[in-house]
């Protein structure tokens, strides 16, 4: 039942102001472009009150069979009225027949459970003033060039065969608003990352590599170019990367709850994903 004297309706590109200032009422770091990035490429509801929009939720569909759900953001003074509830519930229906992702915090994961999500993984965010760092340590056979529209293809490809998901839209968008590299092996691609302004400063991800080594070098290439800027990453916890960016100077902040409702899409490899585009999308 929707809590009195509350409205619901679609999300809009329109409603990226009054998304930021919810979120920044909660002390997420989101600048309006970046609820503009999320706008854009989602879908999703906001409930208001008097014009003032106290909750939001989106989602983002990758074909047919599968979706993310992120930023379910309810104002801190109407916490505890069910409007998380209900929202949830608006975007499970909505997104009825796919099997959906999301990134829980320790206290969102009993209400996601509630609704059929089991735990299956955990994503560390790593934040910091990146000290001064040696740039990538590259094999004699290796090379890396930055990535261009023309790239977008090849790039969809290699993410396919990390999550199993076509997010050729969501590359798109990025190569639109940020940095990306590629890393080449005996001219073969061996992977890809991302860099981008975000929040406090810029986020790297995604980051799709075939190994550890060109996940690592990827990463070291891109904060050559944001030295003492601050810059998060967001990786899965079986990548195994967090000691070394924690020896490296990004240590880890806060750690929540990667969970699904349904068969997670099969990544077929080889490429593996290292970092994530964010932890709402994925």
């Amino acid at each position: 039942m929707m809590p009195s004297q509350l409205t619901l309706r679609p999300a809009s590109l329109s409603d990226a102001e009054a998304c930021q200032r919810l979120s920044a009422a909660i002390g997420w770091p989101h600048r309006r472009e970046d609820w503009e990035f999320a706008l854009a490429l989602g879908q999703g509801f906001v409930l208001s009150s008097e014009d003032e929009i106290v909750g939001v939720g989106l989602w983002w569909g990758f074909g047919t069979t599968h979706a993310t759900l992120g930023t379910i953001i309810v104002a801190p003074d109407r916490q505890g009225q069910g409007i998380g509830k209900l929202l949830t519930e608006r975007l499970i229906a909505v997104t009825e027949g796919r099997t959906l992702g999301l990134v829980a915090t320790a206290q969102g994961e009993p209400l996601y459970a509630r609704y059929g999500f089991i735990a299956i993984d955990e994503v560390r965010q790593h934040q910091g003033d990146w000290p001064e760092l040696a740039g990538p340590i590259l094999a004699a056979n290796e090379s890396m060039r930055p990535a261009v529209a023309a790239d977008l293809l090849l790039l969809a490809q290699l993410d396919g065969e990390a999550t199993g998901l076509p997010r050729a839209p969501v590359l798109e968008a990025l190569l639109a608003r940020g940095h990306a590299i590629l890393i080449e092996r005996g001219g073969a691609p061996a992977g890809f990352g991302f860099l981008r302004r975000h929040g406090h400063g810029w986020l790297i991800g995604p980051v799709v590599a075939h190994d550890d080594a060109a996940a690592c070098n990827l990463i070291a290439a891109l904060l050559a170019a944001r030295r003492g800027d601050f810059v998060r990453i967001d990786v899965p916890a079986r990548t195994g990367l967090g000691a070394w960016l924690d020896e490296c100077g990004l240590p880890l902040v806060a750690s929540s709850v990667v969970m699904a409702r349904g068969a997670s899409p099969a990544a077929p490899g080889p490429m593996h994903r290292f970092a994530l585009v964010n932890q709402a999308i994925g």
